[in-house]
Formats: C-alpha cells, structure tokens, sequence
C-alpha cells in the first residue's frame, strides 16, 4: 500500500465527471486499499478516486463503524436535513457550513462487484453525499453556506 498525493481544489481532475467502473483489477484493487491509506494519513473519513487522481466511481469511507468500498454508487433515497460543518481533503485547513440530508440510502457494488446497499444518518449521511458529490465534478465548497472558514484558527480559539 501507499499513501497518494491528494489533489486540491483548483485542480481540474476534481471538476471531472468519473467513469464507471465496470470489471474489478488487480490495479483498482491496489487502488482502494491506497485510498484507504491515504483517507487515515490524512484524518479523513472519506476519500472519492478523483481527489487521488483517478477519475472511476470509487469511493472509501470509514464514518467510525466499519470500512465502506462503493463503487458505482447511486444515491437512492433521503430523508431529513442537518446542517453542520464540513470539509474535505482537498481543501486543507477549512471548512463552511453546508446542507445535507439525514438520512441517505446508496446503492452500490462493493470490492468484489457484488451488489450492495449502504445506508447511513449523521456524519455517514454527510460522508455518503460528499464522496458522491466528487465522483460528479462537485465539490463542496459550491454548496456552502456562507464563506470558508479556517480550521487551524478555531481550534486554537477554542484552547
């Protein structure tokens, strides 16, 4: 395994729309467990092929209950709305504040293409959309309410 560069917003693979996935490799399999690395080396719970530089639907989170492999996934069903903090890999040291549903229902393949469904409320909801979002060219700074603001500086506020 090993860690990979994590692209970073302005880089033009991010705005890309990725293509499906349509037989598993030994190459995309070396792939997902070098997401995973890279997801923990950087404290992130989800980590999307693009941010990588990999423009396939695949998708690494671990929202604290288990490791998730979604490949291909489609969002199928939601439900409620939180608004919280969010931010992302790609864009280092900020966050906004951003809209997301509750409650969301993926469906996908996992690591062997077997199909799976995926569901999850609160942060795993958060996660779900936004590992998604990437697959689609979508960041989410275009959905935040308001501006950025910088992480660094408020956990030393909070001290």
């Amino acid at each position: 395994m090993a860690i990979r560069t994590i692209r970073e917003l302005g880089d033009e693979v991010l705005a890309k729309q990725c293509k499906e996935v349509t037989k598993m490799t030994p190459r995309l399999q070396v792939l997902i467990d070098d997401m995973f690395e890279t997801m923990y080396e950087a404290l992130g719970v989800g980590l999307a092929a693009p941010q990588v530089g990999v423009l396939k639907q695949i998708v690494t989170i671990n929202a604290g209950e288990e490791e998730l492999v979604l490949i291909n996934p489609k969002i199928i069903e939601t439900d409620g709305q939180q608004t919280g903090d969010e931010g992302c890999l790609s864009v280092p040291g900020k966050s906004g504040i951003v809209t997301r549903p509750y409650y969301v229902k993926v469906e996908a393949l996992n690591r062997e293409m077997e199909p799976i469904i995926a569901e999850g409320e609160g942060l795993l909801a958060r996660a779900l959309c936004h590992e998604i979002d990437h697959l689609h060219g979508k960041m989410y700074v275009d959905l935040v309410e308001g501006e950025l603001h910088d992480v660094f500086q408020e956990e030393s506020e909070e001290e």
